[in-house]
């Protein structure tokens, strides 16, 4: 069962109480935060996934971390400890009792560039990251000066390398974030990331935009073009639940190839309208239901994922694959992409936007 609730009254009730001096526990500058769900557990991943997992993206040891955030009790495990964690680098593990936990956030952790190589944040299956319908969850840009900058060439260096695994990333809204947009959940520019075993469930980004995206991630300019790895994830998986952004209800992205496996994509939404560049009159958007690939020289490797139910205004109700230099290509292996809903531009299969000549390999797998 999901139980749904609103963080705020509707903004008339809020200016009202705090004409009043009543308690008003949300400020004008958050009108609307949105629709926040209580999460219950559940397994991540596609059931029916069963290709094997490379050794680049098993996922990492926290055998021995550098933070635990939490001393063996809900309370303990705050958002603040969370955030200051993530600062400080290293593998950052939890310890909030032997029962799920939220970990309920104000803004975002933000990776900085000089705590790597390697930041480890591993929720052992526990823990859910909310960002309360109010703020991103977690950042990473290797291009942010206040982040510090470690090298001349922030846009290709190959630390830090971010992995995030076995948690729930629920409730996160960048609708607010106007520098770097997109990525409800989960924004990453730089170094390495990858996703293992974790749950993405109602986070949303901006609601329109030609090619602003990722509902639940957005990612930019990977070390030497090598991909961002999901694996044995969940994003949506149930109606009520998905991610919801202009573009990319889950994923989306510039330049940047992804190799996703044994994942479930359903129930996210691509809500913008007009499409990329927008259409005279409209503010854009609308495209990848479920992914959002945008740029050069990228690949998008799909195998055994199951992408269903998920929903555009305008292209890709499954996948929006545009290679500008037309050098990229798609790869689907023992897959299921069906049932997913609207839009248009369909030249190879359906449910997939691309250029009529971006090579689409198939393999033992159902588009329709």
């Amino acid at each position: 069962m999901i139980e749904m609730r609103n963080l705020c009254n509707p903004a008339w009730l809020v200016m009202a109480a705090c004409a009043l001096a009543l308690p008003c526990a949300c400020s004008l500058a958050h009108e609307d935060p949105g629709i926040v769900i209580e999460i219950q557990p559940g397994e991540p991943g596609n059931p029916e996934g069963r290709c094997p997992i490379p050794p680049e993206a098993q996922p990492e040891d926290a055998s021995a971390p550098t933070t635990v955030v939490g001393t063996g009790t809900p309370e303990s495990c705050t958002g603040d400890a969370f955030v200051a964690a993530v600062a400080a680098g290293g593998i950052i593990t939890f310890d909030c009792g032997p029962d799920m936990a939220t970990i309920r956030l104000d803004k975002p952790a933000k990776v900085w560039n000089d705590k790597g190589p390697k930041i480890v944040i591993d929720g052992g299956g526990l823990v859910t990251l909310s960002g309360e319908g109010r703020t991103r969850i977690l950042y990473m840009n290797t291009c942010d000066e206040n982040q510090v900058w470690t090298s001349d060439h922030c846009q290709n260096q190959d630390t830090p390398q971010l992995t995030v695994q076995n948690l729930t990333f629920a409730n996160g809204n960048s609708k607010n974030e106007t520098e770097y947009d997109g990525g409800g959940a989960v924004w990453v520019r730089g170094g390495r990331f990858k996703v293992i075993n974790s749950r993405f469930l109602n986070n949303v980004c901006a609601d329109t935009g030609a090619d602003v995206g990722g509902g639940a991630i957005r990612v930019f300019s990977q070390y030497q073009n090598l991909p961002v790895y999901v694996v044995n994830s969940t994003f949506g998986g149930a109606e009520g639940m998905g991610n919801v952004g202009s573009n990319g209800g889950a994923l989306s992205s510039i330049g940047v190839s992804w190799t996703v496996l044994n994942t479930l994509i359903s129930y996210n939404r691509a809500i913008g309208n007009g499409g990329n560049p927008a259409e005279p009159g409209s503010p854009g958007g609308g495209s990848g239901g479920g992914i959002y690939n945008d740029g050069t020289k990228m690949t998008l490797r799909l195998c055994g994922v199951r992408m269903e139910q998920n929903q555009v205004n305008a292209f890709g109700s499954a996948i929006f694959f545009v290679s500008n230099d037309h050098t990229g290509n798609i790869v689907i292996d023992t897959s299921v992409i069906t049932n997913n809903i609207g839009g248009s531009w369909y030249p190879t299969y359906p449910q997939i936007s691309n250029h009529d000549d971006t090579p689409i390999t198939v393999t033992d797998s159902t588009i329709q």
